[in-house]
This record gives structure tokens, C-alpha cells and sequence, in this order.
């Protein structure tokens, strides 16, 4: 068996498995992200965070003294960027002495992400640009197909903003959206599906790609409020957005976003994997 120490947390109960790798020493399989992450015969987790020093990845040319965020997916799968996961692991980051806070710089396979804990326990991470794409896309979730918005927040999205009467917390998730044309995200997307409660004020469920419902996404509320604020003429401002693990919220500004949202840890401990197979 192999031992690993893991530290287990969550960003409105967007939940993490965090393993420190300074040096890549321990690289992680698809199947050991998979066994780590699976809720029964693992942690249980939305995804991993290796924190890696960024001089070990290959494609990353900035400073190479940052800590680096490498995330999978629950399904081992590699994800660009995960807003919620950035805010924990600067938490972690800084409570365990690996960086000086209140203000921590990352690496992510989207770029380099600033981040800024606050004095009652939330975290903001600057989120980069927003880009919102014009390609035409419908998403399907079980016999109703709507609209949605390509938004590009380092990863990808599909942004279905509901029509009145269809109300967010009855809509069937435990089944995967699909969207239309299939080549518009040959990688897979999350879907959010988004309520209006008022100009700033959004409710959103989100199918995450590589792992299902969740109940919080980072990146998913960027999107959201960014799709909402082109779609409605709001603007920039700050805007609330509701998720089933709380409450996050998103500032715009011009092409750029900063997301703020509380971040904790929750256990440590020793982890153990199996032995990988020999190769003969």
C-alpha cells in the first residue's frame, strides 16, 4: 500500500481532497483519483488539488516558485480552472505555511490567479477574463431544450437562463444535460441552469463535467452572473448568486471578474492507495 497524507475541505460545500507533491514526486492515476474521490470506497470529493510547485509543469512559463493547483475531476479527468478549488487551496496554502497571506498568487492550467483572504473567513480570488461567445448552442435536460450561452471563464460553459415559471430547484439533475451542436465543447462542459430573483440576485444548479450535480461551482456562478449581465443590460456591479451549498458572489468589471465565497477545512489525515501494478 502506498500512504499519502490528504487534507479534506470545501468552498460552499463544493468539496476537495488536497495532497501536497512539491517536487512531482507522486504522480496520481486516473484510477487513483478516481478511488480517492469516490464517496464510498474512498475520501469523497468533487475533485483533487495536487499542489505542485510550478517549476515541475511543463507547459507553465511563469514564476516557477508558485504553488501550482493541479485539478482533477472526480473521474480523474484534467480541468483548466475550478474557482471554488482556488479559494481552498489558498486557505490551505497559508494555513499550513506554504505561503504568506492575506494576498497569495497561484499557478492554474487558465493562468496565474491572485487571490486575498479576508479577515472573516471568505476568500476572493481574481478570476481573469470572461469571454462570452456568440456560437448558437441548445442544451437538453430530459424533454425540454433551451438556449444557452457559451462562456468561456478558463474553462468551459453552457449557461441556460430558464424561462419564467420554470423554477431552478425542480429541475432533474441526476440525469447528464446534453447540448447541441455536440461539437461545441469536444471536451465536455458544465451546464448551469439559472433562476433571476432579481437584477443581482441569481439562484443556479450546475452539472459539472467529469462529475455530475454539485453544489456550489465557481466558475459556474462567473459564468452565470457574466451571461445574466449581457442578457439583461445590468452591467458591472457585484451580483448574489444562490447555489445549494450557499451563497457566493461575483464582481464584474469590463471583461474581468473576482468571485468571493467562504473556504474551509475540515479533516486531515493518512490516506492509503494500493500498490500499482508491475510492469513487465
Amino acid at each position: 500500500m502506498r500512504s499519502i497524507n490528504f487534507t479534506k475541505g470545501h468552498a460552499t460545500l463544493n468539496d476537495f481532497v488536497v495532497l501536497v507533491d512539491r517536487h512531482d514526486t507522486t504522480p496520481l492515476s486516473v484510477e487513483d483519483v478516481r478511488l480517492i474521490c469516490d464517496r464510498h470506497g474512498g475520501i469523497g470529493a468533487d475533485g483533487l488539488l495536487r499542489a505542485v510547485k510550478s517549476e515541475h509543469m511543463p507547459d507553465w512559463d511563469g514564476d516557477p516558485e508558485l504553488w501550482f493547483m493541479d485539478y482533477r475531476n472526480a473521474d480523474g479527468s484534467i480541468a483548466e480552472m475550478c474557482g471554488n478549488g482556488t479559494r481552498l487551496f489558498a486557505r490551505y496554502l497559508v494555513d499550513n505555511d506554504l505561503a504568506e497571506g492575506p494576498d497569495v498568487q497561484i499557478g492554474t492550467r487558465a493562468g496565474l490567479r491572485n487571490l486575498h483572504l479576508h479577515a472573516d473567513g471568505s476568500v476572493s480570488t481574481q478570476m481573469g477574463i470572461v469571454r462570452l461567445l456568440d456560437d448558437p448552442v441548445e442544451v437538453t435536460l430530459g424533454r425540454d431544450t433551451w438556449p444557452a450561452r457559451k462562456v468561456d471563464v478558463g474553462n468551459p460553459h453552457a449557461v441556460v437562463m430558464l424561462p419564467p415559471g420554470v423554477r431552478v430547484n425542480e429541475l432533474d439533475l441526476s440525469q447528464a444535460p446534453t447540448w447541441s451542436p455536440v461539437d461545441a465543447f469536444p471536451e465536455g462542459v458544465n451546464v448551469e441552469f439559472m433562476e433571476v430573483a432579481d437584477d443581482h440576485h441569481l439562484a443556479m444548479r450546475v452539472h459539472e463535467r467529469g462529475v455530475g450535480e454539485t453544489l456550489s461551482c465557481g466558475t459556474g456562478t462567473v459564468a452565470t452572473a457574466a451571461a445574466h449581465a449581457a442578457a439583461a443590460g445590468t452591467g458591472d456591479g457585484e451580483y448574489r448568486v444562490d447555489v445549494a451549498g450557499g451563497v457566493l458572489h461575483v464582481t464584474l468589471q469590463g471583461a474581468e471578474a473576482t468571485l468571493r465565497g467562504p473556504a474551509m477545512v475540515v479533516a486531515r489525515g493518512e490516506l492509503q492507495l494500493p500498490d500499482r501494478p508491475s510492469v513487465e
